[in-house]
């Protein structure tokens, strides 16, 4: 057994371990989901324990934007259901922080970073700004390395900059569950191996879901991958979504995801339920 894959099987191990005493946070039962123009998902299913890093994999128009309007409980299922800490999503929804990939602003609104990043307590606090909202906005912006930009204009950062400001505005809120989407999309490489290193500072701590359409390669914080795209086996009409394996890619592109990345192995299906399957084999 090489090095590498020593250390593979450690970390498996290791995420074994965590997955057998951590609840379950977020769980997709056989849901099914349909607009006008037909169905989307099918017989979906997964879920994610708490304090795991979950990348959301698959390419674009399968299905990925609706998995999260279904979390963040913009659309209901026409099947299943969806449990996010014991609720439906919409009750759930002040213990998510959500970044997302877009978000549009007026260029000419003179708003700074730290009146950005603040934000993220309006939906924790109804009351005045006070001194635990000034200590979780500085800590938010600490993680996210961007206390030198607390009073530029938001509209004068770069991509890169803009995005890392948005992911502090969900800090912000101490949300139990963090949801990125194409977090890597435009940035440059100092910053997104800036976001990935506050990511792995957060993993464990916080539950991490990253969406991104990049179906190859994730970042090595990842514990799981779930593909959405395959083909429900019920009807073939609605996108289910799959388990795969990851392992340490050999010919990666350099500086991709900030660090060291995995190879997502698609050819491997594992059984939604295979984590806690492990978790009690490794017990």
């Amino acid at each position: 057994m090489t090095g590498t894959e020593k250390k593979v099987k450690t970390e498996q191990k290791a995420q074994a371990e965590v997955s057998a005493v951590s609840p379950v946070v977020l769980r997709f039962n056989n849901v099914a989901f349909s607009y006008r123009t037909g169905p989307v998902l099918e017989n979906a299913s997964f879920h994610i324990h708490r304090g795991e890093f979950i990348a959301l994999v698959g390419q674009n128009g399968a299905g990925k934007t609706t998995v999260l309007k279904l979390i963040l409980g913009l659309e209901k299922p026409t099947g299943g259901s969806i449990e996010i800490f014991g609720k439906n999503p919409s009750a759930a929804r002040q213990k998510i922080g959500y970044v997302p990939q877009h978000a549009d602003y007026d260029q000419t609104f003179p708003i700074s970073v730290m009146e950005v990043v603040r934000m993220g307590r309006l939906q924790v606090t109804s009351r005045r700004y006070n001194q635990d909202d000034i200590i979780a906005v500085k800590n938010a912006m600490e993680q996210t390395e961007i206390e030198d930009l607390a009073h530029r204009p938001y509209s004068a950062l770069s991509g890169g900059q803009r995005r890392r400001v948005l992911v502090a505005r969900a800090l912000a809120a101490n949300p139990e569950l963090l949801i990125l989407d194409e977090p890597s999309a435009n940035m440059d490489i100092e910053s997104e191996g800036r976001l990935f290193n506050t990511l792995g500072g957060l993993k464990g701590k916080t539950t991490i879901l990253v969406v991104t359409h990049d179906s190859v390669f994730v970042s090595a914080l990842t514990d799981r991958v779930l593909c959405v795209g395959g083909r429900s086996r019920l009807n073939g009409k609605g996108h289910s979504i799959a388990q795969h394996r990851a392992a340490p890619a050999e010919n990666a592109p350099p500086d991709l995801y900030g660090g060291e990345v995995y190879k997502v192995l698609h050819d491997e299906n594992l059984p939604g339920d295979s984590c806690c399957i492990e978790n009690r084999e490794a017990k």
